[in-house]
């Protein structure tokens, strides 16, 4: 494990602050005229709340954590945990709120975020794909602009006036912004 001071640290690092395993989500350099700052900041990976960290905390040296990605596929549900397995078979299990976001999209691999072996967060591919379950009818010659459509699994986004219902889209799971039909 290395420790870094924050004038050292960069967005997407993962480091240990008061206990929590944390992402930086923001780095930016506050310069006056005796010496520099550092506004931190960080996301909590279990929780995904979100922390600023105080300048007076700037000079502390913070623990960088080893991370792995892996891809896993969702088998079952077992109590409060999800269960996983890699390719491999290796079983990997987490909370099932940390889970919760990821498993709205039905996806054939998912992105797990091993930290010293241990599941900590289960995340979407880059883009999925899901049905359309209803939409306002296709507009003919209407290539342009954009409708609500209500998806399968509940929840509301916007797609192409060419659209259907029973239409397969493809999707940021993030930002659910269309980006084209399957």
């Amino acid at each position: 494990m290395q420790q870094l001071s924050a004038l050292d640290l960069r967005k997407g690092y993962l480091v240990e602050y008061q206990g929590r395993i944390c992402t930086v989500t923001d780095w930016t350099i506050l310069r006056n005229d005796r010496r520099q700052n550092v506004r931190l900041q960080l996301k909590d990976v279990r929780t995904g709340r979100t922390y600023e960290v105080p300048k007076e905390a700037t000079d502390a040296k913070y623990n960088v954590l080893e991370y792995q990605n892996v891809d896993l596929t969702h088998s079952y549900r077992e109590g409060g945990e999800e269960v996983f397995y890699d390719a491999e078979g290796a079983e990997y299990r987490c909370p099932a709120e940390a889970a919760k976001d990821a498993l709205l999209w039905t996806c054939d691999a998912y992105k797990g975020f091993l930290v010293d072996g241990a599941l900590i967060q289960v995340s979407t591919p880059v883009s999925v794909t899901a049905v359309i379950k209803d939409c306002a009818p296709p507009m003919k010659g209407g290539s342009s602009g954009t409708k609500d459509a209500m998806l399968e699994n509940g929840i509301k986004v916007r797609v192409s006036q060419l659209c259907q219902t029973g239409d397969k889209i493809r999707l940021d799971p993030e930002t659910l912004e269309f980006r084209e039909r399957c």
